[in-house]
């Protein structure tokens, strides 16, 4: 057995002291529904990352007739040739699909527009910045990043390169989600007061003891590690259970969280901006590889007097969504509604008959997540997530694990994107990078 190198919060605060809204409508030919266009008007694209969310995103762009998929990356090569099969069968060609292991080859090629990054979330500041610089138009999975810092290089990185990014917190997109941040920013739950939102516990287990496992073959663990830190190989920390270590995640803080914090930014109207103060107490991982909170509770304040509180609640099914009571809540002087997928709830129950009117504020409308990233490359509008709003909705994810980590009340300037007063609290916002890598 070897020995067990875990991130407490020692070693973590250690290692990081050594870095418009607008009704849209999406065009048929956006959606797929007409016939396939001319190869001069289609967007190519290429995928990176192509893991169960990766594979499903790169599916519903293959499947869209506005869309030339032409190549894929992933540093396991199992899941790169099996999605290369689908494209391949797709287009009806045994080379119509090119594969890479490592996105940097991807991302030189002159024909691709757009890429989608569903990568680990450690893999998804390089790869964004990267793609910007290339020219490329972005759909990014969330949470958008890794560290409050990684987050600001990827928005300042997008912008400065004048390209279309969306991330992928799908709910923008969800018609009930839409609805409930309407009812509550025009008024129909009288003034906000509070939000509650709920994410559900972690849905895979972590044994107390854990050994190096050998590395399977066809997979280049040294280029999936990347900026983190160099660890022995084993079957937990990577794949879908990476999310549990901080190496690489922030565990369901930003996987659920990054959609339901999300939501509350939304209704909350505060898509550029974010707290003043966070406090919280978690429960941590004492054994085994897993290191992100098992038990979440923290409380944001936002500087017009609303506050939020994120905690895990209900249970966690072995599909990973959450169990009674997650969701987002908007908690008025008048009444309350509450969202989740596919369930809209209010109190009293006649503010869901209470339709927006004309002269009231309506938001950004979506008709479908990726959809909506094509429509808007080619149109260069904004997308209904763009890099401002992933940012700053993973931005309270992270100052959340921060303020648990700690122990104690962070302040949060908003404008400087600043821990003010905790230096400890304030190099946790970045982290060292492994070299050769850097943003």
């Amino acid at each position: 057995m070897c020995a067990k190198p875990r991130i407490s919060r020692r070693r973590f605060l250690r290692g990081a002291a050594a870095v418009l809204a607008a009704p849209y409508v999406v065009r048929a030919s956006a959606l797929g529904a007409e016939d396939r266009p001319a190869p001069s008007n289609r967007i190519v694209m290429g995928g990176i990352g192509l893991g169960g969310q990766g594979s499903g995103d790169m599916g519903a762009f293959l499947s869209n007739s506005i869309v030339q998929v032409v190549a894929v990356c992933d540093v396991d090569l199992a899941r790169r040739e099996a999605f290369k099969k689908k494209v391949d069968q797709r287009y009806g060609s045994s080379g119509a699909c090119e594969t890479y292991n490592d996105f940097r080859d991807l991302l030189a090629r002159k024909d691709i527009d757009a890429v989608c990054i569903a990568a680990p979330d450690h893999w998804h500041a390089i790869p964004t910045i990267e793609a910007a610089k290339a020219g490329k138009d972005v759909y990014c999975e969330k949470p958008m990043s890794l560290t409050i810092a990684e987050g600001r290089a990827m928005a300042d990185a997008v912008r400065r390169y004048g390209r279309v990014f969306q991330c992928g917190s799908q709910q923008r997109s969800g018609r009930e989600f839409r609805t409930a941040c309407e009812l509550v920013r025009n008024g129909r739950i009288g003034k906000l007061k509070h939000i509650d939102v709920g994410i559900p516990g972690n849905n895979r287990a972590c044994p107390p003891v854990w050994s190096a496992d050998p590395v399977p073959p066809g997979f280049d663990y040294d280029l999936w590690l990347g900026q983190a830190p160099w660890e022995p190989y084993n079957t937990l920390r990577c794949h879908y259970t990476f999310r549990f270590v901080l190496d690489y995640s922030g565990g369901q803080v930003t996987n659920w969280g990054a959609h339901h914090l999300d939501i509350a930014q939304w209704g909350n109207g505060t898509d550029d901006t974010g707290p003043v103060e966070v406090t919280g107490s978690g429960e941590f991982p004492t054994t085994g590889l897993f290191t992100t909170a098992t038990r979440v509770d923290f409380t944001c304040t936002y500087a017009g007097g609303v506050t939020l509180r994120c905690k895990t609640t209900g249970g966690a099914r072995a599909d990973g969504e959450e169990g009674v009571g997650g969701g987002t809540r908007f908690i008025g002087d008048a009444g309350w509604v509450h969202v989740n997928r596919g369930k809209l709830d209010a109190e009293p129950k006649s503010i869901l008959s209470q339709p927006v009117g004309p002269g009231e504020i309506r938001l950004y409308e979506s008709r479908g997540h990726q959809a909506n990233f094509l429509e808007c490359c080619l149109s260069r509008r904004p997308t209904a997530a763009t890099v401002e709003i992933g940012h700053r909705s993973a931005t309270i994810c992270h100052l959340g694990n921060i303020a648990m980590l700690v122990g104690r009340k962070i302040k949060w300037d908003p404008v400087k994107e600043q821990v003010v007063g905790d230096p400890d609290a304030q190099a946790m916002t970045w982290r060292p990078m492994r070299p050769p890598w850097r943003t």
